[in-house]
């Protein structure tokens, strides 16, 4: 075998090792400091963190949401929790199967620990119902949550049903027809659901019954950011004060490694400069 042909398998194989490699030194980084927080905080970490990653060395992007295999990874780490022990719940996602997300809420519910969920970023849809089922929210400051109005493909069930407001049946066809159908049903499942949770933490039912009003009935578009402001005056337990172990963490759930940056920065914290002094001298400073 010529030397061209000899680096011509080693490079072969090292594109596909290295990737794998890489995966393994991420999961076991991870997995220290998931333990270092669960040491620091006396809790029981789960991560539920979505984000594109390439897999094998093509590098093809994969988008996640919340699933049924999300579901019953949660559930299973649930179950092993002694049930005095608190839970500290990573979340950050764009959402998912409603059927999922319920079943990690009422899991949640049911823990007789504390349950504080920690977003760092967002948890829309499927991942604020998760959030609803905390003693405690804690986010980042410029964090979000999001509308939970069930969503029927393409469009929201909220604007299918207005459809029926606007036209006569009978200039309705027979597919939106039975999509309005769907959505009522879906719409009221889902305002039940948040209502639900709410209730059973805790919250008055006055109280709750609006908020799940609030959060389903389609006032607002399905990627509507709400606020930690926001969240606090709809009657959240929302605190902030990420603990910097959290973005540590969320730094080992890299983007796709194929993608060009398209943000940039020196990873380093900045002091700000000391008032009345210069760091550079000015234009008329210089020879």
């Amino acid at each position: 075998m010529d030397i061209v042909g000899f680096l011509f398998w080693i490079l072969l194989l090292f594109s596909i090792v290295a990737p794998a490699v890489q995966r393994r030194w991420l999961e076991a980084q991870r997995y220290r400091l998931i333990h270092a927080i669960e040491r620091k905080r006396g809790s029981r970490v789960i991560t539920l963190i979505h984000r594109q990653e390439a897999i094998s060395f093509l590098g093809i992007p994969l988008a996640r949401y919340i699933d049924i295999d999300d579901a019953e990874e949660v559930l299973r780490a649930i179950r092993l929790t002694p049930d005095d022990l608190p839970i500290d719940l990573i979340v950050h996602t764009p959402g998912g199967l409603v059927l999922a997300a319920e079943q990690i809420a009422n899991a949640l519910i049911r823990h007789q620990g504390k349950v504080t969920v920690f977003v760092p970023h967002y948890a829309m849809s499927g991942g604020t119902l998760i959030a609803l089922a905390a003693d405690e929210i804690v986010m980042d400051e410029n964090a979000v949550l999001g509308p939970v109005d069930p969503q029927l493909g393409q469009y929201p069930a909220a604007s299918i049903l207005k459809v029926l407001e606007q036209k006569p049946p009978a200039e309705i066809d027979d597919q939106t027809l039975i999509l309005a159908d769907m959505s009522a049903k879906a719409l009221r499942q889902v305002r039940e659901t948040v209502f639900q949770i709410l209730t059973a933490n805790g919250m008055a039912a006055e109280q709750a019954a609006k908020l799940a009003e609030e959060l389903t009935c389609g006032q607002w578009t399905h990627d509507y950011p709400i606020t930690v402001e926001e969240a606090r005056k709809l009657g959240l337990p929302v605190q902030t004060g990420i603990p910097e172990e959290v973005y540590a963490l969320m730094d080992l759930y890299p983007q796709a490694a194929q993608r060009r940056p398209s943000v940039q920065y020196i990873p380093l914290p900045y002091q700000p400069p000391e008032r009345g002094r210069r760091t550079a001298p000015s234009r008329g400073e210089r020879g």
